[in-house]
């Protein structure tokens, strides 16, 4: 077994259901893609991710339970959002519109303008974005 006690930490939504949804959908396979603000990457003075990079994946209890290799990174305005990349983020979105509206719905909770620093925090079409798509490597016990 190959020791990943050195990577960082991936951590998808906030602590609590959403968490645990996208975690099991990693788990199971059908979440390969995620989305977030480039704005989130300059709050939290964090370096964009690169292709070949690997992340531990926490639960919602910050349990270490899989780790994923970032396969693909992207820019794009959220306006220029695919549909393969919506449907890729297994959230059960069968349109780029379902997609936003979920995906709005996020960044404008109260969690995430706390996160930002920013109660009055919007999305727009021209919201620069981070498309990262990655791979399953290992589920870890």
């Amino acid at each position: 077994m190959t020791d990943y006690s050195q990577l960082p930490i991936a951590e998808f939504a906030f602590p609590g259901p959403l968490r645990d949804q996208l975690v099991a959908a990693i788990l199971d396979g059908s979440k390969t893609s995620t989305t977030g603000t480039a704005l989130e990457h300059e709050v939290e003075q964090e370096d964009l991710p690169v292709a070949g990079d690997r992340k531990v994946v926490v639960d919602s209890k910050g349990n270490k339970v899989a780790v994923i290799e970032v396969t693909e990174v992207r820019l794009a305005r959220l306006a220029d959002v695919d549909l393969q990349h919506a449907l890729d983020e297994g959230e059960g979105c069968t349109t780029v519109a379902e997609w936003r509206a979920v995906h709005e719905e996020f960044w404008h909770s109260p969690d995430m303008r706390r996160a930002l620093n920013d109660p009055e925090f919007t999305v727009t079409d021209s919201t620069l974005l981070v498309l990262q798509r990655f791979r399953l490597i290992q589920r870890l016990p």
